[in-house]
């Protein structure tokens, strides 16, 4: 009766693996979030100057600590 215990005891639940995600499900997400990304790199980094989208300094305003951040040269 008690090696019955033990082998109990012993044994180890069984562990579901996680199901593989399909390229295709996760490549048009890669390409919105890289997409996003350049965008943001944009605004921070080239906003300001020649290369503006938009007139005046709000928007580096607004992004200026970022750039100091990100190593931006802005002033």
């Amino acid at each position: 009766m008690a090696e019955a215990l033990v082998s109990a005891a012993v044994s180890t639940p069984s562990v579901a693996a996680p199901a593989p995600l399909p390229v295709r499900a996760v490549l048009p997400w890669a390409f919105f979030v890289g997409l996003l990304a350049l965008i943001a790199l944009y605004f921070v980094g080239a906003e300001q100057g020649a290369t503006s989208v938009f007139a005046g300094t709000d928007v580096h305003e607004w992004v200026h600590d970022g750039r100091h951040l990100l190593g931006f040269p802005c002033h």
